[in-house]
């Protein structure tokens, strides 16, 4: 008898590369200490490091919001991407987990981070910029086109 139904198929390839991507920068293992992590270590079945790969890849494929974890979860794709076997390996976090996570920075872990984003694009330079010019525009405000916020 023949199955038609494709399998186990992922319909976002893209993730293989942004979690190799991922992978070669560090970004979730530079940024996962910086948070402080409560729990008992004898119940962790996700690292704060896995959380926060998990969650940025979906969010890098247009996933916005945690609920769709529930799903990525097991998407073959998305597990090859984070570090697992499409199959046999341990799913990635559930909505819930990311939930309990995605306020969970305080302030201080929040701007760690941010320095820590910073670094790492500083360091993809040879000799870091004088000076670097971040174009942010907020639809839902009115202000000027030209509205711009160096950092030097």
């Amino acid at each position: 008898m023949a199955g038609f139904d494709g399998g186990r198929i992922t319909s976002d390839g893209g993730v293989l590369l942004l979690g190799a991507v991922e992978r070669q920068l560090g970004i979730a293992d530079r940024l996962a200490p910086l948070i402080s992590d409560p729990r008992n270590p004898l119940y962790v079945t996700h690292s704060v490091s896995d959380i926060l790969r998990a969650r940025m890849l979906a969010i890098a494929c247009g996933y916005e919001d945690g609920d769709d974890l529930d799903m990525l979860r097991t998407d073959p794709g998305f597990k090859v991407a984070c570090g697992r076997l499409p199959e046999s390996g341990d799913d990635l976090c559930s909505q819930p987990t990311v939930s309990r996570w995605e306020n969970a920075p305080s302030l201080r872990e929040v701007v760690r981070m941010s320095y820590a984003m910073i670094d790492l694009y500083c360091h993809s330079y040879d000799r870091p910029p004088a000076s670097v010019i971040l174009d942010i525009a907020l639809p839902h405000l009115k202000c000027s086109p030209v509205s711009v916020c160096c950092l030097t």
